[in-house]
């Protein structure tokens, strides 16, 4: 079956970084879109970065735009997420997902938690 497993996350001073990993398994990597979400407490979950199939073409939201840089291994089945001048409003859990319909994600990963202390 398809797994995506986060990995990376950790507790950081504010201004620091972070690079989060997350493996697929059990899916054509190279056919699936994938992206990165956040779950801070008490909030909803919300759109971090997403990568293109072939790693051309990426996006971000804007609270972490020029901070973050999403990559991919087609090769690895992996996708990497970069994270620098981390803020305590970055705390939260990070989930991994995968998607081949251009309409929802199909694939989650069970998250990984970033803390920043200020």
């Amino acid at each position: 079956q398809v797994q995506l497993v986060e990995s990376g996350g950790g507790l950081v001073q504010a201004g620091g970084s972070l690079r989060l990993s997350c493996a697929a398994s059990g899916l054509t990597f190279s056919n699936y879109k994938m992206g990165w979400f956040r779950r801070a407490p008490g909030k909803e979950r919300e759109f971090v970065a997403a990568i293109s199939r072939s790693g051309a073409g990426t996006s971000y939201a804007d609270s972490v735009a020029g901070r973050f840089t999403i990559s991919r291994d087609n090769a690895k089945n992996t996708v990497l997420m970069q994270m620098n001048s981390l803020k305590p409003e970055d705390t939260a859990v990070y989930y991994c997902a995968a998607r081949l319909s251009p309409y929802e994600y199909d694939y989650w990963g069970q998250g990984t938690q970033v803390t920043v202390s200020s």
